[in-house]
């Protein structure tokens, strides 16, 4: 489509030419440069035109013209079609031979739209031009093209975004060798998908000795050594002796005695 070729926004029919409102432009010629009163058409003896509006000065664009239609009074009214406005406003002295149907439809909808409506004569043939009716001795022909989609604006990352990592935070303290191979576990199973339940709330974080217990585990220190009480064989078998008399009476099948 070309610059100048807007969709239209409207289509309405004027009593005269300075009854239009602001932003609406009056068709008052036709291509052969008659002027294009098409009052009689409409059944009135005052003089009346049709003005467009293409909305360029509208942000954001509303809904444009899809398509144009004249049919006589008897024709019922088709559907997604609704009456052109009438300025200043609609008179109901003057009957009304023909009636003009304008379609509308959202931007983000539309694959068409109306570009550009002419008048001619009867008899003219306009290249490029769909013929929407006849009204009094004048055609009404309209131009469509396609319809630009607006574009939406790319989306810019945060500051926050960028800084995020998926490295894990350097707190610039020296882990002891227990939590080193416990990080190194926990960010071997991240990408481990057979082992996405091993994980655990303490895996990767730091910690130290209660003071109680480092005092006790000083270097050169046996202090540990000396509550340490070693059990022989024989003790632990006497100490946990169980001769399983209960179970094996039961697999036996015979009155459990006494032993």
């Amino acid at each position: 489509m070309a610059e100048d070729e807007t969709p239209l926004t409207g289509v309405a029919w004027a009593a005269a030419p300075e009854t239009a409102p602001a932003g609406w432009t009056v068709i008052g010629v036709t291509v052969e440069g008659a002027a294009a009163n098409l009052g009689k058409g409409f059944g009135l003896k005052s003089g009346g035109y049709l003005c467009v509006s293409s909305g360029r000065a509208q942000a954001p664009p509303g809904p444009v013209v899809t398509d144009v239609l004249v049919l006589s009074d008897r024709s019922p009214q088709p559907l997604g079609y609704t009456r052109a406005p009438e300025f200043p406003e609609p008179r109901p002295g003057g009957s009304r031979k023909k009636r003009l149907y304008v379609k509308l439809q959202p931007v983000g909808v539309a694959d068409t739209a109306v570009v550009d409506i002419k008048l001619s004569s009867k008899s003219k043939t306009l290249p490029y031009y769909t013929k929407a009716g006849e009204i009094g001795n004048f055609a009404i022909w309209c131009k469509k093209g396609p319809v630009l989609k607006p574009v939406p604006k790319p989306r810019s990352i945060s500051t926050g975004l960028k800084q995020l990592s998926l490295q894990s935070p350097d707190y610039g303290a020296p882990a002891a060798p227990c939590s080193i191979k416990r990080a190194a576990s926990q960010h071997e199973a991240l990408y481990d998908t057979s082992n996405i339940y091993g994980l655990s709330a303490m895996d990767g974080v730091p910690f130290t000795l209660h003071p109680k217990f480092d005092t006790r585990l000083s270097s050169g220190s046996n202090a540990l050594l000396t509550d340490l009480n070693v059990k022989s064989l024989a003790d632990i078998e006497a100490e946990y002796n169980y001769a399983f008399v209960v179970e094996k009476t039961a697999a036996a099948r015979l009155p459990p005695s006494v032993c």
